[in-house]
C-alpha cells in the first residue's frame, strides 16, 4: 500500500493562537505623519543632474568608441531608470559605447536571468535605458589583497570593459558602521565580486570587518580596474532624490565619506525609541540588502557587529514580501513572527544562498508564521509582559523605507501631540478586521 506524502509545515491556525493566548482585544490605532523638510531634485531635472555627472570621469583614457561598463544594482532606488539613462545617454553622446552590468552580488538566485529580472523589476531594461544588459556571474580576480591575501573579484563583462561607472546608492549599511558604507565602494567589492566575490568578502568579513575591508579592496580595485568615476545618489526622508553627485576614483572614499554623513542626517527612523509590537506591511531585498532596514528596526542579523542601541522593539510581525523579491526573504530571522502571505512567498533555496553568501545564517530562520493578522498581533501581545499591556506601545509601517505617516496605539498618539517634530492625522480607532485579517488600509497614502 503506498503512503501519502506527509504535508510540509503549514502556518499556525488563529484557532490553535487564541487557544494558546486568549481571544483578547485589540488596542486601537491611529495616524501621525513626521514633519521633515525635503528639497528633492525635480523631476524634469534628474536626467539633467545625471548627464552633468558624467563630467567627473577620467574619460581620457578610453578610446573612442570604447565601451564602459555601468553597475546597477538591486535596491530600490527612487528614480534609477532615468539617472542610470541620463548618464548613458550622455556616454553615448561623448562617442562611448555603453553597457549595463547587474553589481548586485548574489541577488536574483545567483544566477544571470535571475539578475537580469531583478533589474526588470526596478524598470532597468533595455528600452527604458537605452542600451545593452549584459548579465554574467563569470568573474575574474584582479587581485589579492597585500597583507592577507584575499582574492579580489569582478564581473568578467565589466573587468574587460575600457571603463567602469558604479551607480549607487549612498546610505547607512545595515550590516556595520564605518566612514564608507553602501554606495559606490561597496557596489565595487561586493556588487561587482558577484556572488563569488560577495561571498568571500562576507567571509572575511567576519574577522576583518567591513569598515577595515572595503576601503581597502576598493582601492585595490580602482588601482587594477579601469574605474573613471561613480555616480553617488542620496535620497531624503521621503526617498527622493536630493543628490546626484559624479565622483572621481581618487575621490570615492573621501567623498563618499562626506555623503554618507549627510545620508545619515536624512535616513528616516521610526519616530519612538520604545516599541512593544512593531508591524510591518512588507518586508523585501529592493526595500534593505536585509529586507528589513536594521537602523529602523534595531536588530542585526550579521554576528560579528553590535546591534543599533535604538529602537528598543519587543515583537515583530510581518506580513509580506516585495514582488520585487522573487521570493528572496533574507532578513526574515528578524521577525518574530510572520503572516501565511510571506511564509508562502519566501523561496527558501534564493534566501538561503543569498544568507550564505552574507554569512548570515540567521537571516534566514523561518519564525512562527500565522494564518491571520489577529492570530500575529494576539502572539505579539501576550509575549511582551503584563505592564506592557496597561498602555501597550504599538507601531505598523509600510516598511522600512516608508515612514513619513505610521499607525500607532493611543499611548503613542497622545506622546506624539507634546511633539513638534509630529503631526496626528487621524484619531486612534479600533483595527478593521475581517476573517481576521486587516481590511482598512491606513497607511495607503504614506509617502
Amino acid at each position: 500500500m503506498k503512503q501519502s506524502t506527509p504535508a510540509g509545515p503549514q502556518p499556525v491556525s488563529e484557532e490553535t493562537v487564541i487557544e494558546a493566548c486568549g481571544d483578547h482585544s485589540l488596542p486601537e490605532l491611529g495616524v501621525i505623519e513626521q514633519v521633515w523638510e525635503t528639497n528633492p531634485i525635480s523631476a524634469g531635472a534628474l536626467a539633467d543632474q545625471a548627464t552633468v555627472a558624467v563630467d567627473a570621469f577620467d574619460l581620457a583614457d578610453v578610446p573612442e568608441g570604447g565601451e564602459v561598463a555601468i553597475g546597477a544594482g538591486s535596491r530600490g532606488i527612487a528614480n534609477i531608470p532615468t539617472i542610470v539613462r541620463g548618464v548613458v545617454s550622455e556616454l553615448r553622446e561623448r562617442g562611448y559605447e555603453p553597457f549595463v552590468f547587474p553589481a548586485m552580488g548574489s541577488h536574483g538566485g545567483a544566477t544571470a536571468q535571475g539578475q537580469r529580472e531583478m533589474l526588470e523589476s526596478i524598470d532597468i531594461t533595455e528600452d527604458t535605458i537605452g542600451c545593452e544588459i549584459r548579465a554574467t556571474m563569470e568573474t575574474t580576480v584582479v587581485g589579492v589583497t597585500p597583507d592577507r591575501g584575499v582574492e579580489v573579484h569582478a564581473d568578467t563583462n565589466a573587468a574587460a570593459a575600457d571603463a567602469i561607472v558604479p551607480i549607487n546608492r549612498v546610505k547607512p549599511h545595515t550590516d556595520f558602521q564605518g566612514n564608507v558604507e553602501s554606495g559606490l565602494s561597496k557596489m565595487l567589492v561586493i556588487g561587482m565580486g558577484k556572488q563569488r566575490g560577495a561571498k568571500t568578502a562576507h567571509e572575511w568579513a567576519m574577522d576583518w570587518s567591513f569598515r577595515n575591508m572595503l576601503p581597502e579592496i576598493a582601492s585595490l580595485l580602482i588601482e587594477k580596474l579601469p574605474v573613471v568615476g561613480g555616480v553617488a545618489i542620496v535620497e531624503d526622508e521621503r526617498d527622493d532624490t536630493t543628490i546626484i553627485e559624479g565622483i572621481p576614483p581618487e575621490g570615492f572614499l573621501d567623498r563618499e565619506a562626506e555623503l554618507l554623513a549627510k545620508a545619515y542626517d536624512r535616513l528616516p527612523t521610526i519616530p519612538f525609541d520604545e516599541i512593544d509590537v512593531l508591524v510591518i506591511d512588507c518586508m523585501g531585498k529592493n526595500i534593505s540588502g536585509a529586507g528589513m532596514d536594521t537602523n529602523v528596526i534595531g536588530r542585526l542579523v550579521f554576528g560579528p557587529e553590535p546591534a543599533p542601541e535604538k529602537p528598543d522593539i519587543g515583537r515583530i510581525f510581518v506580513r509580506g514580501l516585495t514582488e520585487a523579491s522573487h521570493g528572496n526573504a533574507v532578513g526574515i530571522g528578524s521577525a518574530d513572527f510572520i503572516h501565511a502571505n510571506l511564509f508562502e512567498a519566501t523561496d527558501l533555496s534564493d534566501t538561503l544562498v543569498n544568507a550564505l553568501t552574507a554569512s548570515t545564517p540567521r537571516g534566514a530562520r523561518i519564525p512562527p508564521a500565522v494564518e491571520t493578522d489577529r492570530a500575529g498581533l494576539l502572539a505579539c501581545l501576550s509575549t511582551i509582559g503584563v505592564s506592557a499591556l496597561k498602555a501597550v506601545r504599538i507601531v505598523r509601517i509600510r516598511d522600512t523605507m516608508r515612514l513619513r505617516r505610521v499607525a500607532a496605539s493611543p499611548a503613542l498618539i497622545a506622546e506624539a501631540r507634546e511633539r513638534d517634530d509630529l503631526r496626528v492625522v487621524s484619531e486612534p480607532k479600533p483595527i478593521d478586521l475581517e476573517d481576521g485579517q486587516f481590511v482598512e488600509d491606513i497607511l495607503a497614502t504614506n509617502g
